[in-house]
């Protein structure tokens, strides 16, 4: 089908979202666009002194909407993405979207996500983020816009849902 693809990875932090996304985005042959890599390079600039500081960079989100809005081709688009204001970003994207959600358990999320505390850029403050904070339903659920949605349990390996992934979105 021609036109840009959008690909959005959506899941709470510790999902599995940024092992699956690249992933994706080779088999798919679209650029990879990371809500992280941007607000880390936000970081980078604006350094943030607090948590507050840090959801003010997660203004990333907005960058990450426009530079995919800009691809030709579209892009897989990967964050935790909360759904209430993502829906309306995701639907004026000026291409096919479809929404690959991650789930598994809360507390393999969760081990996952603690276990990377300190290993990130500075400016995440992943140690002062209550569990209330990072896991609730809109992040938990998917965004559901309206287009075609994916769940894949990323508890296991997601080599075999790569490809079911990419035959589901027609490439």
């Amino acid at each position: 089908m021609a036109g840009p693809l959008y690909v959005v990875v959506s899941g709470p932090p510790g999902s599995g979202k940024s092992t699956l996304a690249p992933a994706l985005a080779d088999r798919l042959a679209l650029p990879l666009l990371s809500k992280d890599t941007i607000k880390e390079a936000i970081l980078g600039s604006l350094p943030a002194a607090d948590v507050e500081g840090s959801r003010r960079a997660g203004c990333a989100m907005e960058v990450l909407f426009a530079v995919a809005a800009a691809s030709p081709t579209g892009g897989v688009l990967e964050a935790n993405f909360h759904r209430t204001p993502a829906r309306p970003s995701i639907r004026e994207l000026p291409g096919r979207s479809v929404e690959v959600l991650c789930r598994c358990p809360r507390e393999v999320a969760r081990a996952l996500y603690r276990a990377r505390t300190g290993r990130r850029v500075a400016g995440h403050f992943d140690a002062d983020r209550t569990d209330d904070d990072l896991w609730h339903p809109e992040v938990n659920e998917p965004v559901a816009g309206g287009w075609p949605l994916v769940e894949v349990d990323t508890d296991r390996p997601v080599d075999m849902a790569v490809g079911r992934l990419g035959a589901a979105v027609g490439r």
